[in-house]
């Protein structure tokens, strides 16, 4: 067989193999569709004191009853559950929301700069919600107290010391006395992206030294809505001096059945880390102030069916007469790179851009998504990017390629004393090998060479994948024309004609989405089967049945993908085509493209009988 044609079958094959399992294991995943949830938790929390006699963090528990009634919308069942309490506004040019006076809870939380879809009118993405309504999702913040001293809790009912509206330089704060000599200050402040500094402090009236203990904590009602799709974690993300941890929902320890009292899952933590939950594209983190020791806690609430992530700050004596504080920030947002960064590297909070799920080759996709990343800010359109880091990868590729296209053409040279090897040791397999691997080494021919390049691009390939799945500059990018959204299949189908026929396409819950090809995956196929019109088809029947069916195969395959993802793979397979005709003409080798393309279409002759 010849050697060019055997390397790119295996390459063929190899690709479709693994996209074929890739698409078995891990089908291109639906956006889940929010729904009201049904419980609600309107308890103040207790705090108790554990085995060693230290205070712990309470567990938000409270009874479960069904809020939402048929006649209800959501939005309203949420509107309502924010009116049940006195609150303060959040305004900010990338946020919206409010605090509630009652535990203080920074509940009620809107990301201005993204929404839900790209209809019209869509609403904007609600990433923190308050108890009583649907999916509560919050943040909230107390001091953990030994029996008989009175605490604020998650339903202590604050007041506003200073500033009706928290915004930009605009901190407000909030006082509680608990009426035994003990009075409480929280000062909330936030930035100009997703950072909240809480600053709690606590004033000693009493004639008594306190023993009190900071504590942060996030918590969600019910496991929520999952895309489900394996290389992706959404759940518990964690670092603890170094370590980083993830979590789903599904493994989150049971406080009830746990030593410690049942206070969860702890980890201690001598210096540096965060916690708290991710999803997709947002992300709500407590982040003790760098060089801080605390206890890093997770847990899940059975009977409340509430998960729980806290932070427990060491624990302080206040004496007759003194004060104390204790300061940590909060981020509830967006995963952006260029934020998470910054948070990262300005302020110290360490491995902070690895909440973004990077995956396995993260060797490979954080210097990918920095690329792109700096051509996105160039070029201002994240298409055109990824076409541009295309031909940044085929640059670096470039030699191997080169390398690749010299080496089959040597081994074609070699053919005719291959073919005299098999006549003189045809049957002698080792005697065969031996003479064949003196012959490579005689000619300085190495037969894997020819291989390397495709190895190499099936990591590039799962790698840009994930960049365009996972990170958010990716979500509702457009394009150009059609493609308003890249981190979306392509919206065109043949099956309407491309919107000519007076009928929607197959949506992706159809068994028919498969076949419901736009555009850039029809440019795909195409362009993979001029690839592979640079040579003659195979004389062997199979090989030239495989490589007829591979491209349509593919465009099918990748059909559902990412947009972004195939406008990759249409560069890619376009800039192949340039890069091997000039390798081969290079070489003295004049690619006959029409010719073959007109020999595909010609029909062969039957055999005579």
């Amino acid at each position: 067989m010849d050697e060019q044609n055997r390397n790119l079958i295996l390459a063929t094959a190899l690709s479709a193999l693994v996209i074929l399992v890739w698409m078995v294991l891990f089908p291109p995943a639906e956006v889940p569709v929010e729904t009201a949830d049904t419980t609600t938790s309107n308890q103040p929390a207790t705090t108790g004191t554990g085995a060693n006699g230290v205070a712990v963090t309470p567990s938000l528990q409270g009874d479960t009853t069904a809020t939402p009634t048929l006649a209800t919308t959501a939005a309203d069942t949420r509107a309502a559950a924010i009116g049940k309490t006195d609150r303060v506004t959040i305004e900010t040019p990338r946020l919206s929301g409010s605090i509630s006076l009652a535990g203080g809870r920074i509940d009620d939380l809107s990301l201005l700069d993204y929404r839900t879809s790209l209809d019209e009118g869509a609403p904007t993405i609600t990433l923190l919600s308050p108890a009583g309504g649907p999916n509560p999702y919050y943040a909230v913040y107390g001091w953990a107290a030994a029996a008989g001293v009175k605490s604020p809790g998650a339903g202590t009912l604050w007041s506003v010391e200073k500033g009706q509206t928290l915004g930009i330089d605009r901190p407000v704060t909030l006082i509680w006395d608990n009426g035994a000599g003990l009075v409480f200050r929280r000062v909330i402040s936030v930035d100009a992206d997703y950072m909240f500094t809480i600053t709690q402090s606590v004033e000693n009236k009493s004639e008594n030294p306190v023993t009190l203990r900071p504590y942060g904590i996030v918590a969600r009602h019910g496991e929520p809505e999952t895309i489900g799709f394996y290389i992706l974690h959404e759940g518990v993300v964690m670092s603890t001096d170094g370590t980083l941890d993830e979590i789903d929902y599904d493994d989150m320890p049971d406080a009830k059945t746990l030593a410690e009292g049942g206070q969860g899952e702890i980890t201690d933590v001598a210096a540096n880390g965060w916690i708290g939950f991710t999803d997709k594209y947002w992300m709500t983190t407590l982040i003790p102030t760098p060089g801080t020791a605390f206890q890093a806690v997770t847990k899940y609430s059975t009977g409340a069916d509430i998960y729980q992530t806290e932070i427990r700050l060491p624990t302080q004596t206040i004496a007759p007469g003194a004060a104390t504080t204790a300061t940590s920030t909060l981020f509830a947002g967006a995963k952006e790179w260029e934020a998470i960064r910054h948070y990262q590297d300005e302020d110290g909070i360490e491995q902070f851009i690895d909440s973004i799920d990077w995956g396995w080759f993260y060797f490979l996709t954080k210097p990918m998504f920095w690329v792109l990343h700096v051509m996105h800010g160039m070029i201002g359109n994240m298409g055109l990017a990824i076409i541009a880091l295309t031909i940044v990868i085929k640059i670096i590729l470039f030699p191997l390629a080169y390398k690749s296209f010299v080496s089959m053409a040597r081994m074609k040279e070699l053919q005719p004393e291959m073919e005299k090897l098999k006549e003189r040791f045809g049957d002698d397999r080792q005697k065969m090998q031996q003479e064949t691997m003196k012959l490579y080494r005689d000619k300085k021919v190495n037969p894997a060479a020819g291989c390397l390049p495709i190895l190499i691009q099936i990591p590039i390939f799962f790698s840009l994948y994930k960049v365009i799945f996972v990170t958010i500059e990716m979500y509702h990018a457009p394009f150009f024309g059609w493609i308003k959204d890249l981190s979306a299949p392509d919206p065109s189908s043949f099956m309407n004609l491309f919107g000519l026929l007076p009928y929607a396409a197959p949506g992706p819950e159809s068994l028919f989405a498969i076949f419901s090809i736009g555009v850039f995956p029809i440019l795909m196929g195409v362009s993979m089967w001029m690839q592979q019109k640079l040579n003659p088809a195979p004389s062997d029947p199979t090989q030239a049945m495989i490589f007829a069916w591979m491209p349509w195969v593919f465009m099918f395959m990748l059909g559902q993908f990412a947009s972004g993802l195939v406008v990759y793979w249409v560069a890619n397979n376009t800039i192949t085509f340039l890069q091997q005709y000039t390798i081969m003409r290079s070489q003295g080798v004049k690619p006959d493209v029409f010719g073959n393309i007109k020999a595909t279409f010609k029909r062969k002759p039957k055999d005579k009988a």
